[in-house]
């Protein structure tokens, strides 16, 4: 375990498996405790037993973020059980479904709005008012390339993520002579659960996704985990607005 965030507080949404658990436990080796938040008992249970099992400390705490009340609950527990907030990671999202901007429903486009932007928004909104009473803080989002490029047949999902971003530009230039700042994590292609299950349903994809990556393989959770973490430390102090691609050199093409 290294001490880098050691006394810190950091919360990660969707926490429960994937990107977020990996995340969480990154936190919790760093040193911080950590509140793991999802709307997945099952799955936030999980990640607070293994950060528990090697040696870290965590709080499970159950929490839909597209409901503000559930979102201010959620920050006041954190401070609650470990006297502040320093970190942040916003990663709750799902990848919606797949239809061409001329078929996509309104319920669908409503739904995935609601979690990858609102979601965001409202977790930046209670997170920052905690922050700014206490007059520090580093918070990270989770983007993806497809909140800086364009994604077919993904039109709420990309425009989702494009508002992430601006979102975190925003808050970074309202927060940049305090000491809060705000970035946001881009992945490419993430050996993720949700990846998982579509390589299985449609395993002629992964060619297609291979094809895309200049590196040559997917990233892992870890390898994303790895970059937010680093977004919250002392070592990045002198980064904010930022939209940092995870992915293999996706964007460089």
């Amino acid at each position: 375990m290294n001490a880098e965030l050691q006394g810190k507080v950091a919360l990660v949404t969707g926490a429960g498996s994937g990107i977020g658990r990996a995340t969480a436990q990154a936190f919790a080796l760093a040193g911080a405790q950590v509140v793991v938040a999802d709307v997945d008992p099952k799955g936030g249970e999980k990640t607070v037993a293994l950060i528990a099992g090697a040696g870290g400390q965590a709080l499970f705490v159950q929490a839909d973020v597209t409901q503000a009340a559930q979102v201010e609950a959620l920050v006041g527990q954190a401070v609650s059980a470990y006297g502040g907030l320093d970190c942040a990671f916003n990663n709750a999202g799902i990848g919606g479904t797949g239809a061409s901007t001329a078929e996509y429903t309104e319920e669908d486009w409503d739904r995935l709005m609601a979690v990858n932007l609102k979601g965001v928004w409202l977790c930046l909104k209670y997170e920052l008012r905690q922050m700014l009473r206490q007059g520090r803080g580093a918070i990270v989002n989770n983007a993806s390339v497809w909140g800086i490029a364009g994604l077919e047949n993904a039109a709420a999902y990309t425009a989702s993520k494009h508002g992430v971003v601006g979102l975190t530009k925003v808050a970074a230039l309202e927060n940049a002579t305090t000491t809060i700042r705000v970035n946001a994590v881009c992945p490419g292609f993430t050996r993720t659960p949700l990846i998982e299950q579509l390589l299985i349903d449609r395993p002629e994809m992964e060619a297609k996704i291979m094809a895309r990556q200049p590196i040559g393989r997917l990233g892992t959770p870890e390898e994303v985990a790895a970059a937010a973490v680093w977004l919250c430390s002392p070592a990045s102090s002198f980064v904010t607005g930022q939209a940092l691609g995870v992915d293999g050199g996706l964007l460089a093409r």
